[in-house]
């Protein structure tokens, strides 16, 4: 078995984020593919957030209680509390105030950001609420975390 790690056919590794996937495009979720996931895992998380924002990083998407065996995560996720495509997975708050994926949007002549797209794999299906925020989420995966994954793009406006 390999290295659990998450990707995108979308944009490379740590190279500009194609507008589509930003506030200045259609601001839909890039598709996601899973690999090598622990095989104690019960469930998984994604979190997409930027580390650069001006005040605090800024969490742009938090989707949690996705089965261990997801291998793709389509592209265009819909900002509902659950998605059924996904096995029922929940979605968070971001830190827009909205549900599911909004994607980068820096402050224009900010210079690029640095945007983090993290899988988690965990040891538990998590009981929390869908619209629950960051602070939420990451005190539920707390102990339950078996392994991360991250990919990085960037963008500017």
């Amino acid at each position: 078995m390999g290295e659990f790690s998450v990707r995108t056919s979308a944009f490379t590794h740590g190279e500009a984020i194609q507008t589509k996937f930003t506030c200045e495009g259609d601001d839909v979720s890039p598709s996601l593919t899973v690999g090598d996931v622990p095989d104690d895992a019960e469930s998984l998380a994604v979190v997409v957030d930027d580390p650069d924002a001006p005040t605090a990083t800024f969490t742009h998407w938090l989707l949690w209680n996705l089965p261990p065996d997801t291998v793709e995560i389509h592209e265009d996720v819909p900002q509902t509390e659950t998605v059924g495509t996904l096995d029922g997975a929940v979605q968070g708050t971001n830190d827009f105030g909205e549900l599911g994926y909004r994607g980068p949007c820096p402050p224009e002549g900010d210079g690029a950001h640095e945007y983090r797209f993290t899988a988690v794999a965990l040891d538990e299906t998590l009981d929390l609420d869908p619209g629950a925020k960051r602070r939420d989420l990451d005190d539920a995966m707390g102990g339950a975390e078996i392994a991360s994954a991250r990919f990085t793009g960037t963008f500017e406006r």
